[in-house]
């Protein structure tokens, strides 16, 4: 139960719903809907162990559920709204090992947010929008427009004022907390007037919020096609490659990537990040016919940092934003047309060694790890063997 969500509107529930909810559960969804919306949920059904909310309980919070503000926790009574005051909610349900009901059902939806100023969180940079419309109308003026360095100035356009802020220069301050790597600047509007000042400075706090742990998969056919499907939860962009040597200078480019059994495969993940503090490992990867499915038929190369193929190696990496890796062509290939590779990469604050980036294999929870990190996933694929592997078998 749980996971990321990233449609603009859709249902949660409890698990097995309408049917009673399972003992033990701890659930926890993460939506995230495109920049510069909010997200709202309506609770259409509760029914839960009521009485002092100990025991079965819903949480939401505004934002990562580690680091944001709860907005509500309760296990009966009416049917709350909530609306976020960014782009991301979570939602975490809880049952303890006692009483079961039928637990709940509520619909969320993305709404607009106000667009006075807009931000979005590109790889490199903030990008800030700030519409001329609102200043004129508060009575300020564009050409007042700054940042607290203000040799970084914006571009000013008949109906914007735009800023490309980066995330390690002019100005902009990074914190960490349990989820999330935070960017932050300040934009200031003056107010015009030396002597007798009528209205008051304005300052725009604007912040990008990166969250530390994401997915990627990437999905290889056994024959040498490579097609590599990228997506984020958070804001960190990574992608992973194919090579063909473990020189790592010719990139796969074929899709699907055609393949011979007992053939070394050579992987890159990179993340694509102007901030230079960053490193990224590999945290699982894992292989499996079905796209959509890493859990029916699935076969690890590595979990939680720990080799689980013999065949599985990692090399040294000229940047702390490549992670390189390999692994040999295996017999699950022989068994399925397609196989797709789905890798957990992990990202860390560099130096941090109380991360998993350098402590290597654990065997700890995910909610053990430590505060500086994010986790990304990737989907390759697909992998195919080539026609005489796939006819011949293990020839």
């Amino acid at each position: 139960c749980g996971g990321s969500v990233s449609d603009s509107s859709g249902m949660l529930q409890s698990p097995n719903y309408p049917g009673s909810y399972p003992n033990d559960a701890d659930c926890l969804w993460e939506i995230q809907v495109e920049n510069n919306f909010r997200v709202t949920l309506t609770f259409r059904d509760i029914a839960m162990q009521g009485g002092t909310c100990q025991h079965d309980y819903i949480e939401v919070y505004d934002g990562p559920a580690h680091s944001s503000p709860l907005l509500g926790r309760f296990c009966a009574g009416s049917f709350p709204t909530y609306v976020s005051s960014s782009n991301m909610m979570s939602i975490r349900f809880h049952s303890d090992s006692r009483y079961s009901f039928r637990g709940f059902q509520a619909h969320y939806s993305s709404i607009p947010a106000g667009h006075n100023t807009t931000i979005q969180c590109l790889p490199d940079y903030m990008h800030v929008v700030v519409s001329r419309d609102y200043l004129q109308s508060q009575g300020y003026s564009a050409q007042r427009v700054t940042l607290n360095d203000n040799r970084c100035s914006p571009t000013v356009t008949s109906q914007e004022v735009v800023f490309n802020i980066p995330y390690n220069s002019c100005g902009t301050i990074q914190e960490e907390n349990n989820d999330t790597i935070n960017y932050s600047n300040t934009i200031r509007v003056a107010s015009s007037g030396y002597i007798i000042k009528r209205k008051k400075n304005i300052n725009l706090h604007v912040s990008c919020k990166m969250l530390r742990k994401s997915w990627q998969q990437v999905m290889y056919a056994a024959e040498d096609t490579v097609d590599v499907n990228e997506y984020q939860f958070g804001r960190y962009d990574m992608n992973i490659t194919f090579y063909d040597s473990p020189a790592f200078l010719q990139q796969v480019r074929s899709s699907p990537y055609y393949i011979d059994l007992n053939q070394n495969l050579y992987l890159q993940a990179c993340l694509h990040s102007s901030d230079p503090n960053l490193k990224v490992v590999v945290d699982t990867c894992v292989a499996s016919p079905d796209p959509h499915d890493f859990n029916t038929l699935a076969y690890y190369l590595v979990r939680n940092g720990c080799p689980r193929d013999s065949s599985y190696a990692t090399y040294f990496s000229p940047s702390s934003h490549f992670a390189r890796f390999k692994f040999n062509a295996f017999e699950f290939m022989s068994r399925h047309p397609s196989v797709y590779l789905k890798c957990q990469m992990m990202v860390c604050r560099l130096g941090d060694y109380s991360s998993h980036c350098y402590q290597g294999c654990s065997t700890r929870a995910k909610r053990d790890t430590s505060s500086a990190e994010e986790k990304v996933d990737v989907v390759v694929g697909p992998l195919q063997l080539r026609e005489g592997d796939a006819q011949g078998g293990n020839t």
